[in-house]
Formats: structure tokens, C-alpha cells, sequence
């Protein structure tokens, strides 16, 4: 498909309406370095992602008179001369966004919630926006038109009659209908993957924690899990799914939890059950991987997979923003390689940021972890931050390479590797063609 060659910047007024500046085109910002989106870094919106303001923050766009970069932070008198500020996108699942907003955030005057920041601009020609992105995952299953609450709400209703003294049933309830998360959506719709969250503690303090935050900067997304489940409770939520689901996944490890390897005694117990029952469906492991040891034990009870959550393969960076308590970052890599040795399908949930993920030392740590741990696929994770909060943490200047260009390179020295954003079932680890399956058309 052709790209269209004049994208405009987004920009909106002070009531948040959003439209296009009728000058400056849209740029875009690896790490704090505004810069012109190359052709490969930019797709069509893709349904389902949404638009936000960066409040009080004035958008940078280029001036094609004079050339450069510039700051708007009025439009042009001709159209009124009103204050304007930036816009972002938060992207639908499926993509990893290339570019964060092109903004002037030494004006920024609050810390932003919890959502990946992503630039967007206005194709005039085609009459549609642009975002800077890539797809990594071919996977639909978490499209918009598969969630129809309309559908959903007797589910669960009905699930909970069933099952009134279910703690566990009664959280993910809630998870489905109040936060709007499609796993647990899925549970109800028996279909897919589906959730089991187990801990309500943690050993990571991490700076984008979703379900704790230890100040009132960027609220968390969601109350986190306030008990742990027992055997029994786990099993009445997971083995219907495992005996009856479509594509039946169940996945320890959520966004309402604190890391479930705390709680792995009573996970490799219910993993256990859960296979005494049934053969069918996949069981997956979503972890900060942090005790080398649990994972030989979930992998000897029956997990087929593991995810292990990484923001960067450097140890610097991993600690600033993971700050872990009581493990260090070699258990992390202890893990993985205990993982892939125990036959478990093993991912990284990389928790990607432009200037960070794609710098020139990260791209190159990441293929020797790749090569010599035999990881099978690397989930592109947009890191939800405020952008210059985790800037700061990291303690950098400059910029990488580029999104799209770390992507090829790894792909390139590692062919096998599968890049990703879901998990996947048993059957579909190792898909035909898995090693030539790159890029994805958007």
C-alpha cells in the first residue's frame, strides 16, 4: 500500500477538541530528539486506539518554510490564534508504537497516567490519522468487535450464581466488567486466554506499576489482588476453561496482582490439579522470573510457558525501574535460561520505549540473551509511562536507532526469534513459517 507522503501534526484546543494543524507536519520523539517519522515507522491508526492530550504541553511540529522543528503553542492567527497542546495515541493491542509524541515537555505541569504515549498526525489526502507504529502480532482475538458488553453482562451474572463463594470469580468479575480487561472478558466468554491472578505482594517497587503506586503521581490502574486463592478456587476458574474453551489458555501473572512466583507453592499445586483433570489447553506463567528455582518447579508441576517481563536487558536499567527487593537482575537471567533448559516455550513481555529499546548496547545485549538462551519470542510491549519520568529514570541523553531498524537487526542475526504482543497455545508455538514472518503488514 502506498503511504501517504503529508502527514500534519494533531494538535488540540484548550476544550480538548483534537484536529490538524493547518502547517506544521507531524514529528515525533525517539527518547527527548524530535525528528521527521521515516517512512517505515508510520501506519494508519488502527481501529480501536484512542486519542489523548497532553495537558498543557505545547505540540512540536516542522515548519516547512523554515525547515525545522518549532513549538506551537498558539495556531496561527488566521485561524483564530487559540492556545493548543499535544496529542498521543494510545495504540490498540497487536502494535508497538515507533515514535512517542512530538511535545515540549518542559511546559508539562502534571505527571501522566499510566498509558504508552504514542505520536499521531493527520493524512489530509487520505482524510484518516497516521500513528507512528509497526504490528508484531498477526493475532485479532483482541479487536474491538470481539467485546460486547451487551453480551458479557449476563455471563458473569450468571457465572457468579453458579459460584457465589468464589473469591477469585468474584475478582475477575470485576476486572471484566469495572477495568475492562479483555482476559477476564474472555473467562466469561470461554474463549481464549483467561486470567488467574494469585498474589497480592511483590518484589519489584516497578516505576509503571498498574495495581500499586506508592504515591499519588500516576495513579494505578486498578486495585491490586487483596488475597491469595486457594487450589480449589483457582481450579473452578481455570479447569472449565482448560476442558472447554476455544483456543484455551489460562495465564498466571496480571495487571490487578503483584508477581505470582511469590505465590509459586500454590501455583505448582493448583498446576498439578489442574493437569490431574484435564490434558486440554495451554498454561502459561507471566512473571518478573525472580526465583531461578520456582521456575524448575512450575515447569516440573506443568507450565507449558513463561514470560518473563523485562524493560531493558541491561542491568542498569532493569533496576531503575524494576528497583527489585531481595533478587538481583542475574536470577532474572538465571531464569530464563532454567526455563528455555526445562522445555518451557519462553518470551520476554519487553517492555519497549523509543530511545531505549532500539540504543545501540541494548539492541546488541538482547541478541546475545536471544542467541544464547534460546528465547522463542519477544512480545513488544508498549512501556505505559509518563515519557519523561522514565527518561529521568533512566539517565540517558541522545537517541537509538530507530524502532523499526532494532527490529530487523534482531531479526536479521536471529532469524528464529518471534516477535509478539499475546501469548499463544501450545499448538501455535512454533507456527509454518514462524522464521520468515517478518515485518507483518499493518
Amino acid at each position: 500500500m502506498k503511504r501517504c507522503k503529508t502527514i500534519l501534526a494533531v494538535v488540540a484546543d484548550e476544550s480538548g477538541e483534537v484536529f490538524e494543524h493547518p502547517e506544521l507536519l507531524m514529528l515525533g520523539m525517539n527518547g527527548m530528539t524530535a525528528r521527521l517519522p521515516r517512512e517505515d515507522e508510520l501506519i494508519p491508526l488502527p481501529e480501536g486506539s484512542r486519542l489523548f492530550t497532553i495537558p498543557d504541553t505545547p505540540p512540536i511540529g516542522f515548519d516547512r518554510k523554515r525547515r525545522q522543528a518549532v513549538t506551537a503553542e498558539r495556531l496561527p492567527r488566521n485561524w483564530g490564534g487559540g492556545r493548543i497542546q499535544a496529542v498521543s495515541t494510545f495504540l490498540t493491542p497487536a502494535f508497538t508504537r515507533t515514535l512517542l509524541p512530538a511535545a515540549d515537555y518542559r511546559h508539562k505541569k502534571v505527571q501522566l497516567p499510566l498509558w504508552s504515549y504514542t505520536a499521531v498526525g493527520w493524512c489530509a489526502e487520505e482524510e484518516r490519522f497516521y500513528c507512528a507504529a509497526v504490528r508484531v502480532d498477526r493475532n485479532t482475538q483482541w479487536e474491538p468487535d470481539h467485546f460486547d458488553d451487551r453480551k458479557l453482562d449476563p455471563l458473569v451474572r450468571r457465572r457468579l450464581r453458579e459460584e457465589p463463594d468464589n473469591r477469585l470469580l468474584e475478582q475477575l468479575a470485576r476486572c471484566a466488567v469495572d477495568y475492562h480487561c479483555f482476559a477476564a472478558k474472555n473467562l466469561f466468554f470461554r474463549r481464549w486466554e483467561a486470567p488467574l491472578p494469585t498474589s497480592p505482594a511483590c518484589n519489584s517497587r516497578c516505576l509503571g506499576c498498574i495495581s500499586l503506586q506508592e504515591s499519588d503521581c500516576c495513579p494505578s490502574s486498578q486495585e491490586r489482588l487483596t488475597f491469595v486463592p486457594t487450589v480449589e478456587e483457582i481450579c473452578q476458574v481455570a479447569v472449565p476453561h482448560l476442558r472447554e474453551a476455544e483456543q484455551a489458555i489460562v495465564s498466571f501473572g496480571q495487571g490487578c496482582e503483584g508477581d505470582p512466583i511469590l505465590q509459586a507453592d500454590t501455583i505448582c499445586s493448583s498446576v498439578r490439579e489442574m493437569r490431574r483433570q484435564t490434558p486440554r489447553g495451554t498454561i502459561n506463567f507471566n512473571s518478573n522470573a525472580s526465583i531461578p528455582a520456582a521456575v524448575d518447579a512450575l515447569a516440573e508441576a506443568g507450565v507449558d510457558s513463561i514470560r518473563v517481563s523485562l524493560n531493558s536487558v541491561q542491568e542498569r536499567f532493569y533496576n531503575a525501574y524494576y528497583r527489585p527487593r531481595g533478587y538481583v537482575f542475574a536470577d532474572v537471567l538465571e531464569s530464563i535460561r532454567r526455563g528455555r533448559d526445562k522445555g518451557l516455550f519462553t518470551m520476554l513481555n519487553y517492555l519497549v520505549f523509543p530511545g531505549i529499546s532500539d540504543r545501540e548496547e541494548e539492541v546488541e545485549a538482547l541478541i546475545r540473551l536471544v542467541d544464547e538462551t534460546g528465547i522463542d519470542m519477544i512480545q513488544m510491549r508498549n512501556l505505559s509511562l509518563d515519557p519523561v519520568m522514565y527518561w529521568e529514570a533512566m539517565g540517558v541523553s541522545g537517541e537509538g536507532m530507530g524502532m523499526t531498524a532494532m527490529l530487523d537487526r534482531v531479526k536479521a542475526r536471529v532469524p528464529r526469534i518471534q516477535f509478539g504482543y499475546f501469548n499463544r497455545t501450545r499448538e501455535n508455538f512454533y507456527p509454518e513459517g514462524f522464521e520468515s514472518d517478518w515485518p507483518i503488514p499493518a
